[in-house]
């Protein structure tokens, strides 16, 4: 019996084929606001899959969160980057970052309504099983994240990684449809005790699916490489840290989505 060999030109091909990741800007509207998101999704899947809501940091849609897009993308999710501050602003300045990201605070009602666009955008994609959704966020974009949920989003599942903990209220309850898993630094002075508790007990009342983690030895915004660039007290990169986040970042996926 002879065993046929494939030539290793057809491997290599047949390998791209199996991984084509295609990324492209698109452009949608938040109310008044025009907003630039970022697509990433495999080509060489046909069937419709899970989308996956990203939403940035305070710096804005940066090449980091292209990059959490990408990596959703590879592992069979459609991932759409939302871009909150409208027009595709960004920057390297906290100054400025604190400015875009407070008046968000400030107006919390427009913060859930950008981000429910860019949902409702991922939605529509014709490569997107609009009965799977899930939203991650980082910093500012994990508190948005979670506010999204609160607000009734047909969403399974939410991981806020190291944002601040906003409290589900009551009359809100009802309406919160995902499992919640929030991933923060233990030693992240940003975070109080006070407030970790008051965000457990919303959720208990609630009777939520919710996960709370918390990294030993580890502060504010461990998952962005170029944390430790910045210079700034209570932000750092932890490599371990963040390599456990994004597996329980999977785990949950792999129990919501698929």
């Amino acid at each position: 019996m002879r065993r046929l060999l494939m030539p290793l030109a057809v491997v290599a091909l047949s390998a791209q084929i199996q991984a084509k990741i295609v990324t492209k800007n698109i452009e949608y509207r938040a109310g008044e606001v025009q907003a630039k998101g970022f697509l990433a999704y495999d080509d060489a899947k046909e069937a419709r899959r899970p989308g996956v809501l990203v939403i940035h940091e305070w710096w804005g849609l940066n090449d980091f969160t292209r990059e959490k897009c990408r990596q959703l993308a590879a592992l069979g999710y459609v991932a759409l980057a939302a871009d909150i501050y409208g027009e595709g602003k960004v920057t390297t300045d906290p100054k400025q970052a604190g400015a875009w990201a407070g008046a968000i605070r400030k107006a919390p009602a427009e913060g859930r309504a950008r981000a429910r666009a860019a949902l409702d955008t991922l939605a529509a994609q014709s490569q997107v099983d609009a009965q799977r959704l899930a939203a991650i966020g980082f910093c500012f974009g994990g508190t948005v994240a979670l506010d999204l949920a609160y607000s009734g989003a047909p969403l399974k599942a939410v991981v806020c990684f190291h944002g601040s903990l906003p409290e589900l209220k009551s009359e809100e309850a009802a309406g919160l449809k995902a499992s919640i898993l929030a991933l923060i630094g233990a030693d992240d002075s940003s975070i109080t005790p006070e407030s970790r508790r008051k965000f457990e007990e919303s959720l208990r009342k609630a009777k939520a699916d919710w996960e709370l983690v918390l990294y030993g030895g580890t502060v504010h915004a461990f998952m962005n490489p170029a944390a430790d660039k910045l210079g700034m007290a209570n932000i750092a990169y932890n490599e371990k840290s963040a390599a456990r986040a994004w597996s329980e970042m999977k785990r949950l996926f792999d129990e919501t989505l698929k």
